[in-house]
């Protein structure tokens, strides 16, 4: 047993070695050769170094490889350590993007956010199912896996846009507070409608009745707990940073900030929320004090380590030969994933504050699907809700979404002109 944990432990220092070295060469590829973003270059390392292509055949002891595929039984092609590690990562990003954010601006926009935040989920969910039942893979619009492939469409990857937006210094610009909360409140609905749908699935295969009043208590709990979080995180901010400042000990500052990012993440996944939720929430109660640029700066080491190794690994997620036998739903369903979240999004924020530019980077901001729809994706095969095939669907259309998404937005804010729209100018 310890011989096995050595070897673990071995493999994962290996791993991390070989992946922040190609991160560091594709990201710089990336932006000195083709003026693309870094985490373009970091998503396309993955794919690469994913045990499909050539991770397989990395050596590691005894004849084993580096990047084996390990028998986990849903179709994830990472090992658990690495994937801890990967989740390490895209809290720390979320933590910081939170630091970020304007607390002024993100409550200025909360209604747009929310708005917005809607439409982006509505549209996908509805043609998501839709396309599914027409491909002949559910029965009818009710059917759990038509339900599910809608799920997944709903999703938004913060963490892609974060990071971009991060690149750009629009982080704190109205539209990237509203593309953050919007991706927040997106992430909250999302999960309200996995539970009603991973309640229909379960119901259906047992023959029950679906109890509605346990899902709307779930759907309640996971609201409110993110609105705890991040009202008594504001309204206690002043006495942590007190506290830090006692401290006198080298790092205390940094350790008991990331301790209790890491605290909120956990509070946050054990009420049913994403753990990016939490480390979100924290972050932009937080920012609101002095110690906020601090913080960011000495974060910027432990940043630019953990999250290329998340953007890195959700690379190693796509099997592009999982799904070849649907290719044709494959194109339609990814095409139709990227207008609707565009369109669904792009409505509401020209009907609200935004003039077209603005609410044109909003649209592209919310498309891409990440991490999220890889874990919810691996929920549904999981529960055997959806068939490998869906779920080799879902993994290149999240794949493709998140691809082209830095790729749009570094293109609409060349433009220097203000999304916001002048008073007395027309919304549409």
């Amino acid at each position: 047993m310890e011989g096995d944990l050595v070897i673990q432990a071995v493999r994962l220092i290996a791993q991390l070695s070989i992946i922040l070295i190609f991160a560091k060469i594709g990201a710089e590829i990336c932006e000195r050769f083709f003026k693309q973003p870094a985490v373009l270059g970091e998503l396309l390392v993955g794919v690469i170094l994913s045990p499909f292509i050539i991770g397989s055949f990395i050596p590691f002891l005894e004849g084993t490889s580096l990047f084996p595929m390990p028998d986990n039984n849903i179709g994830i092609p990472i090992s658990a350590p690495l994937f801890s590690v990967a989740q390490l990562g895209a809290v720390i990003l979320l933590f910081i993007a939170g630091l970020e954010t304007n607390l002024k601006q993100f409550l200025k926009y909360a209604w747009a956010a929310t708005f917005v935040a809607i439409g982006g989920v509505v549209l996908p969910f509805i043609f998501g199912a839709y396309l599914t039942v027409v491909f002949g893979l559910a029965q009818t619009f009710l059917d759990p896996a038509a339900l599910f492939v809608g799920v997944i469409l709903t999703a938004t990857s913060v963490g892609i846009t974060a990071r971009v937006l991060s690149d750009l210094n629009k982080l704190d610009t109205p539209e990237g507070v509203t593309i953050l909360g919007a991706a927040v409140v997106d992430d909250v609905i999302g999960i309200l409608i996995l539970s009603i749908v991973i309640a229909i699935g379960v119901s259906k295969s047992h023959g029950n009745e679906i109890d509605i009043r346990e899902i709307g208590v779930l759907g309640l709990t996971a609201v409110g707990f993110w609105l705890g979080i991040l009202v008594i995180g504001i309204l206690g901010a002043p006495y942590f940073e007190k506290f830090l400042l006692k401290f006198k000990s080298r790092g205390a500052t940094i350790s008991l900030t990331l301790a209790l990012c890491f605290l909120c993440s956990f509070l946050a996944e054990s009420a049913g929320l994403a753990m990016i939720i939490g480390a979100y929430a924290i972050g932009l109660a937080l920012s609101t004090r002095p110690i906020a640029k601090e913080l960011i700066e000495s974060l910027q080491s432990v940043y630019h380590v953990f999250v290329p190794v998340f953007f890195v690994v959700t690379g190693m997620m796509v099997n592009l030969k999982e799904a070849s036998s649907f290719p044709l739903f494959i194109l339609i369903i990814t095409i139709v994933a990227i207008l609707a979240k565009w369109l669904g999004c792009y409505i509401p924020a020209v009907l609200t504050s935004f003039n077209r530019t603005g609410a044109n980077r909003i649209g592209i901001g919310m498309i891409p699907r990440g991490e999220i729809a890889l874990i919810v994706a691996q929920v549904g095969i999981a529960k055997g809700i959806i068939s490998s095939n869906v779920y080799g669907v879902a993994i290149i259309m999240a794949f493709v979404t998140t691809l082209i998404a830095p790729v749009l937005l570094l293109l609409v804010f060349k433009n220097p002109k203000s999304g916001v729209r002048k008073k007395g100018e027309q919304p549409i």
